[in-house]
């Protein structure tokens, strides 16, 4: 006599009928759905307005540390790569669902509603007021933030070099420097002169260098441009 193999779906189904009826299992199913979806509304809405919370309760036993940082170094960061750091009413880009389940199961394991949340990204994924790798923080207090999660590209290998000379006036004037320098090496001899001398040269930097310094002033006091330091945490596009 053969013994019938066993069916493990319906083994499975008689644990279940066990401990609920047909009809109790639809609306227990039903209100788990029900409750997460309001989660996720709950959570999408606080995303998307702003909050003055600057702290949450976190558990500090629970909290992985490598994931902690204080506002110096988010700054620092965000001046070096001109990046902003704005609430998240702010970000224009689309938070993954990712971050949502994320943030919904750091609020079941430190049993709180997190709140507060701000975004580590450049200028034009913000939507800006006028006066390429998204990180997501909430505050934990005191100025420390908790990186909830990280998504999108990597920033370009040179992207720091080029945004240095945008740190400050004194970069700035060193990068006009350093293109009338090579501009003036461009110009042909004999342009301005018919024998080139050291004193031709020097004439000839100095008017290249004031018509590009002409240029990058009209060109920032007309688009309204800032430096890194004044900008990195302003809601504003002429900050």
């Amino acid at each position: 006599m053969m013994v019938p193999r066993t069916n493990l779906e319906k083994q499975l189904t008689k644990i279940r009928d066990k401990q609920y009826t047909s009809h109790d299992w639809k609306s227990q199913v039903a209100l788990l759905f029900d409750q997460e979806t309001r989660k996720t509304e709950k959570i999408v809405e606080k995303l998307t307005t702003v909050s003055s919370s600057s702290e949450n309760n976190f558990d500090f036993e629970v909290l992985e540390t490598s994931k902690i940082y204080h506002l110096d170094q988010i700054k620092k960061i965000c001046i070096d790569y001109r990046l902003r750091f704005l609430d998240t009413k702010f970000f224009k880009g689309k938070i993954p669902y990712e971050a949502v389940t994320i943030i919904k199961d750091l609020e079941k394991t430190h049993k709180t509603s997190l709140n507060g949340f701000k975004i580590v990204a450049p200028s034009k994924l913000f939507k800006l007021e006028n006066a390429d790798d998204p990180l997501l923080f909430a505050p934990i207090g005191n100025d420390y933030f908790y990186l909830i999660h990280k998504w999108g590209k990597d920033l370009h290998p040179l992207r720091k070099f080029f945004m240095w000379f945008f740190k400050s006036f004194e970069n700035l004037l060193f990068l006009t420097f350093l293109v009338s320098v090579l501009c003036t090496f461009m110009v042909p001899d004999g342009l301005f002169s018919k024998q080139q001398s050291t004193s031709t040269t020097i004439m000839v930097f100095l008017f290249v260098f004031k018509s590009i310094a002409a240029v990058v002033l009209f060109y920032g006091f007309a688009l309204g441009k800032n430096f890194n330091t004044a900008i990195w945490n302003s809601k504003y596009f002429n900050a």
